[in-house]
């Protein structure tokens, strides 16, 4: 069995990481980390324009690498914490560019299912990443319209902790028929 992948995203300080780490211990599945906070803790910044290609290159590929751990490991699940289709979208917010909408779009049709994070959760701030509850919105609403423009089916999620996670798990088990699912 091939397992399928899970497109988790939303804008910056919404808890994808964590909602990931929840769910691949309790499903059990394999989950993936964000290339991008990699890339800016490694660096100490954030990305300039020239390098979003391969941040979103390199996404694609750590997704298949997981693929092939989560058959080897048993897993019918693979939680991609953040997709593409963000890297495309913070290309065009902060450097007004939308060469990678179309390969991001294209990507994005792997996924089986869509959770998008609200932004309801308190704003943390922990370094480069952050940009401020107000980028939090803006990034979200128009993550929202790209997603709806390129017609992705979206599953909200909202709420915290454990509620959260039962409201992502109940959009798997829906969307995905998987009866194993706790």
């Amino acid at each position: 069995m091939t397992p399928r992948k899970i497109a988790i995203v939303g804008a910056e300080c919404v808890g994808k990481t964590s909602l990931c780490v929840a769910l691949a211990e309790g499903i059990p599945a394999t989950w993936i980390a964000e290339v991008v906070r990699e890339f800016c803790v490694a660096r100490g910044r954030t990305p300039r324009q020239d390098e979003q290609h391969g941040i979103l290159e390199a996404q694609v590929a750590r997704e298949a690498d997981a693929v092939r751990r989560a058959a080897t490991a048993g897993h019918a699940w693979v939680l991609c914490d953040s997709a593409p289709i963000l890297t495309a979208l913070y290309s065009r917010h902060y450097f007004d560019d939308d060469s990678l909408v179309a390969p991001a779009r294209i990507h994005h049709r792997s996924y089986a299912a869509t959770l998008l994070l609200m932004p309801d959760l308190p704003w943390v701030a922990d370094g480069i990443l952050r940009d401020g509850p107000t980028v939090r919105r803006a990034v979200h609403d128009a993550l929202s319209g790209l997603l709806d423009d390129s017609g992705i089916e979206v599953h909200p999620i909202a709420g915290s902790g454990e509620a959260r996670r039962q409201g992502a798990l109940a959009v798997l088990r829906t969307i995905c028929n998987n009866p194993s699912q706790r």
